[in-house]
C-alpha cells in the first residue's frame, strides 16, 4: 500500500521534527517513523472494520422494520441482505481479518448510534434502494455495493471525523487508504490473506526509508554545504525550513541511492512541495535540483545502477 512518495513524507516529517528539538535520538526517530507506517495500515483495518459495522446494522434495520404494528410492504419484503449477502460475510467470518481488528482493537473507537446514523443515510440513495429491490444478486452486485457504500462513507463528516479523531496521519494517508480498500472490496468476497498485500514492505519502509531517514540526519552538514552556493541570491536562513529538508532529502536521494532514477528524485520532491510547502517552492525546488543534478552528473558524484535511470 505505501509508495517511496508516502514514505518520503513521514521522513520529511521526522526530519522537521529533528529541526525542532535537536535533543531528538535517531532511535527515537526511527521508532517514530515505524510506528507512523504501521498506522497508515493500522487506518485501513480500521476503516474496513468500520464498513463492516455499517452493513451490520442492516440486520437492526429489519429487526426494527418487523417490529412494526403496521409495517408496509416494504417492510415485509425487506432483507438485510447488504450484511448477509457473501461478499460481506466473507469478511465478518474472516479469521485473519478479525485477529486483526482484535489487535487493533478498533471497536474501542466506534459509537453505534453514529454507525447507525451512517446506515440510514446510505438507506436513502437511490443505489442502496435498488440493491435492495432486485429479486437476484450477483458477487459483482454485492461488490459493487459495498464499493458504493465506501464512496459514500467517504464524504461522510461523521465517517471522516472518526477516523481523524483517531488518526493523525489521516490527511496524508487518505489516498493511499483508499486505494487500498477499493481494491480489497472489488475483490469480494474476500480470502486467504488478502490484506497482507496492503502491510508495509521490508524493502520499502525499513531498506529504504529508514536509510533515507538515517543518511539524511547523518549527512546534515555535508549536504547543506553543496546546496549553499546554490542558492545564489537567496538567504540560506531564510528559505522555508521545508524546502531545505526536502533539497537534503533529494540531495542525498541522487548521490546514495543508486537505484531511484534522477528524474524521480526530481519530480517526487517538485510534487511533494506542493502540497506541503510555500506556493514558489515547486519553482523554486525544481530550480536547485536541477543545477544540482547537473553539477554532480558532470563530476560523476551522481551514479546510477541499471539501464535508463540517469536520462
Amino acid at each position: 500500500m505505501l509508495s517511496r512518495r508516502s514514505v518520503r513524507v513521514k521522513v520529511m516529517q521526522l526530519l522537521y521534527m529533528l529541526n525542532r528539538d535537536e535533543g531528538l535520538k535517531f532511535s527515537e526517530m526511527v521508532k517514530a517513523y515505524n510506528d507512523g507506517i504501521w498506522k497508515t495500515y493500522e487506518l485501513y483495518i480500521f476503516e474496513l472494520y468500520l464498513l463492516l459495522k455499517v452493513t451490520q446494522q442492516a440486520e437492526s434495520d429489519a429487526q426494527t422494520r418487523a417490529a412494526k404494528y403496521l409495517p408496509t410492504e416494504n417492510d415485509k419484503a425487506f432483507l438485510p441482505i447488504l450484511y448477509t449477502n457473501p461478499c460481506t460475510k466473507s469478511l465478518a467470518n474472516h479469521v485473519g481479518f478479525l485477529q486483526l481488528v482484535e489487535k487493533y482493537k478498533p471497536t474501542l473507537e466506534i459509537d453505534t448510534d453514529l454507525v447507525r446514523r451512517m446506515y440510514y443515510a446510505f438507506s436513502e440513495t437511490p443505489e442502496y434502494k435498488t440493491y435492495i429491490n432486485a429479486e437476484t444478486h450477483t458477487d459483482a452486485e454485492h461488490s459493487k455495493i459495498l464499493l458504493e457504500l465506501y464512496k459514500f462513507l467517504g464524504s461522510n463528516d461523521i465517517f471522516i471525523e472518526m477516523c481523524e479523531e483517531r488518526f493523525n496521519n489521516m490527511t496524508d494517508d487518505e489516498s493511499l487508504v483508499s486505494g487500498a480498500m477499493k481494491k480489497t472490496l472489488k475483490s469480494m468476497p474476500v480470502s486467504g490473506e488478502f490484506y497482507e498485500e496492503h502491510a508495509p514492505a521490508d524493502e520499502t519502509v525499513r531498506i529504504y526509508g529508514e536509510d533515507l531517514l538515517r543518511k539524511t540526519s547523518q549527512l546534515d552538514a555535508e549536504l547543506f554545504n553543496d546546496i549553499n552556493p546554490m542558492l545564489e541570491n537567496w538567504d540560506a536562513d531564510r528559505v522555508a525550513i521545508l524546502d531545505m529538508i526536502m533539497l537534503k532529502m533529494a540531495l542525498c536521494e541522487l548521490l546514495h541511492f543508486p537505484t531511484i532514477p534522477t528524474k524521480v528524485t526530481l519530480n517526487e520532491y517538485v510534487e511533494i512541495s506542493k502540497n506541503y510547502s510555500t506556493d514558489k517552492s515547486k519553482d523554486f525546488i525544481n530550480g536547485i535540483l536541477d543545477r544540482l543534478m547537473k553539477q554532480f552528473l558532470e563530476s560523476g558524484q551522481i551514479q546510477k545502477e541499471g539501464r535508463g535511470l540517469i536520462e
